[in-house]
């Protein structure tokens, strides 16, 4: 865990008010705006399957519902949709997102949000000894266990990913 008080943010505090483990990380930029998960795991020397970022959508009932997807992969929203008993989901827009979640875009956690929403991480994660999120600031990461997450966030784990298109030979 992290020194100070000051540079903890709250999905991190949340995490050990919980018990939970985890290794704080900061992603280094080059101006204010925030990175994709493929930028982060680059610049973090790490796979896009290792660095996950956090999508908050809307489905047709009006719920909304949190998936958490390695950063190389697209969310197949049909799968997201299945996932969580929905006919269709849809990302929310990016203006929704703070006022939904306490997080802006670039910096949102899977931990620590305004409201609890149903949460369903992919399904590749469970092959990981560690993954790494958002910490919930531009930024910050944190790296931790599926079991350390599920300290602090109720989840499932589900195929949520699109196929990958097959290399050319």
């Amino acid at each position: 865990m992290s020194g100070g008080t000051a540079d903890r943010t709250n999905a991190m505090r949340r995490l050990e008010a919980c018990g939970a483990s985890y290794t704080p990380l900061t992603v280094p930029l080059s101006g204010a705006a925030a990175v994709s998960a493929v930028e982060a795991a680059r610049l973090l020397q790490r796979g896009t399957d290792e660095v996950f970022k956090t999508l908050v959508t809307v489905g047709r009932s009006h719920e909304h519902y949190v998936f958490v997807v390695p950063g190389g992969r697209e969310l197949d929203l049909r799968k997201a949709a299945r996932a969580v008993g929905e006919k269709s989901v849809e990302m929310v827009r990016s203006k929704e997102l703070l006022p939904l979640t306490g997080y802006v875009h670039g910096g949102c956690s899977p931990v620590g949000m305004k409201k609890t929403f149903r949460t369903v991480v992919d399904a590749s994660a469970e092959g990981l000894a560690t993954i790494i999120v958002s910490a919930g600031k531009i930024g910050r990461m944190m790296e931790l266990s599926l079991e350390d997450l599920r300290r602090a966030v109720d989840f499932t784990t589900e195929d949520l990913t699109a196929e990958r298109a097959a290399a050319p030979s």
